[in-house]
């Protein structure tokens, strides 16, 4: 052992490429069957917690959770393929790994799926599912070899370092939402989750297994999606459809600074798009891992937009809770219309997008030529985005509508079923006056820029009641 303890590579090099010492390397390692044990309940974890917290997105009101739900779902969905084909390259064919490697940690995903409040999720999964998975992952680093086994160390190290985000942040949820009260209104389901895990050995299934179990299910009921977008009280007149953004932005005769306001407004009202490809995913079924690893990462993208539109409007001091970030594309979609209609709709407007003239590439120039450098990085990267997006369409809902000609079809004609006679319905029904928020929000503009509000752009009156966002007449 003398040799070991003193051992050093060639001038002071570190030997074993700096993975370990030699004396580590001889007493250290986990065996084949070892390592995939862990590994597929990291992988069975990570996919249906992004899975769970997708189908929260859009019944979530909190915008900062629904926005972070987003983020933490994309998180974990990036890391499923990688434990998977891990776990395949081991000698170890991947049957069974469709469902839960033990049958108690399903049982607890699936109450923490069920929660009923969004106290009880939060404490579910940032109180003890997060912190459990990544006390998991550091322990395989730790046991493991890291020169015998060098291809799981990586996958763990990656996957530790974008969970462990999710784990800060969820340790901010904690403590700004969950009070005094709601840890005493939850101790009960707290004891559950702790029994739960002790049950299995922990996440991981490495410690003493208790010989209490959980007895039965905690929730009386089963998780059933809210296809109705809820959005928390600092979201107003969310039914307002009088100001046509895209009109204002493809009129050639109005110079580029005030079109700031309507490219900010179109990023941040981007908050429909999770609320409702959320319930595209939850419905669809069966599909490859890299269908849902795309779309949730779709909708980690439109997330990001909505934010930036959030960055734009406080750059300029502007208070966007006076601005009606309407709700109306994700209730119309995800309340009356199909899985496939919805999903057409969301292709036809994405190829919509691509033309120069009228699509991402021209509201990119609109943003250089307000020389402001913010507007231009926040279009550079939606632009960017976009381009992504339409080819997920391409590779997803265009087979499934027998080509590209139909799929657009398809969605162009339901897009005309779900906006047709809206306006006047949703007035009608007393859901809004369609106040004209423009002029109120474009002085402040002008205060911000210094200059005179032009009469013109101020008097700006184009609507929805007539024409689509791609200026199709409904």
């Amino acid at each position: 052992m003398s040799i070991a303890s003193d051992y050093t590579g060639y001038k002071g090099l570190p030997e074993l490429v700096g993975l370990h010492k030699m004396e580590e390397a001889i007493n250290k390692g986990l065996t084949v069957n070892e390592s995939v044990n862990r590994l597929k309940r990291f992988h069975w974890t990570a996919k249906r917690l992004s899975l769970i917290l997708i189908s929260r997105i859009t019944s979530m009101p909190v915008y900062e959770l629904k926005m972070a739900f987003s983020m933490h779902a994309h998180l974990l969905a990036e890391h499923v393929e990688p434990f998977f084909n891990r776990v395949r390259e081991m000698r170890e064919p991947p049957y069974g790994m469709d469902e839960a490697p033990h049958a108690t940690l399903g049982v607890l995903l699936d109450e923490i799926q069920n929660a009923p409040t969004t106290e009880a999720l939060v404490i579910g999964i940032y109180q003890y599912v997060i912190p459990s998975l990544i006390n998991g992952i550091e322990k395989h680093i730790a046991d493991n070899n890291k020169l015998f086994d060098h291809p799981t160390y990586r996958i763990c190290k990656l996957a530790l370092s974008d969970i462990k985000e999710i784990e800060d942040y969820g340790q901010t949820v904690i403590k700004s939402l969950i009070s005094q009260d709601d840890l005493t209104e939850y101790h009960s389901w707290m004891c559950y989750l702790e029994t739960s895990l002790n049950s299995i050995g922990g996440l991981d299934g490495t410690h003493p297994v208790s010989e209490f179990k959980p007895d039965g299910s905690f929730w009386n009921e089963a998780y059933v999606f809210d296809f109705i977008p809820q959005r928390d009280e600092r979201f107003v007149d969310g039914f307002n459809m009088r100001v046509n953004a895209e009109a204002f932005l493809l009129d050639r005769d109005i110079e580029a600074l005030p079109k700031t306001l309507m490219l900010y407004f179109k990023r941040m009202r981007e908050i429909n798009v999770p609320e409702m490809m959320a319930s595209i995913v939850h419905e669809t079924e069966g599909k490859p891992w890299e269908y849902y690893r795309e779309m949730i990462r779709q909708i980690w993208d439109e997330a990001r937009h909505a934010m930036m539109g959030e960055v734009g409007f406080a750059s300029l001091g502007i208070d966007w809770k006076k601005i009606p970030m309407d709700v109306t594309w994700c209730h119309i979609l995800n309340t009356e219309l199909s899985n496939e209609e919805r999903h057409s709709i969301l292709f036809y407007i994405e190829q919509g997008l691509m033309p120069a003239k009228t699509g991402k590439k021209y509201e990119w120039e609109v943003a250089v030529a307000t020389t402001n450098r913010l507007t231009e990085l926040i279009q550079d990267y939606d632009w960017a985005d976009e381009v992504l997006h339409a080819r997920i369409g391409r590779d997803w809902i265009v087979p499934q509508l027998g080509g590209q000609e139909k799929a657009l079809e398809h969605g162009n004609k339901a897009w005309d079923k779900a906006l047709s006679n809206r306006y006047d319905q949703f007035e009608l029904e007393g859901r809004t006056k369609h106040r004209n928020w423009w002029p109120e929000i474009y002085t402040e503009a002008c205060e911000h820029w210094g200059t005179e509000p032009d009469a013109v752009i101020l008097n700006f009156d184009i609507s929805y009641r007539e024409s689509r966002p791609d200026q199709q007449k409904v």
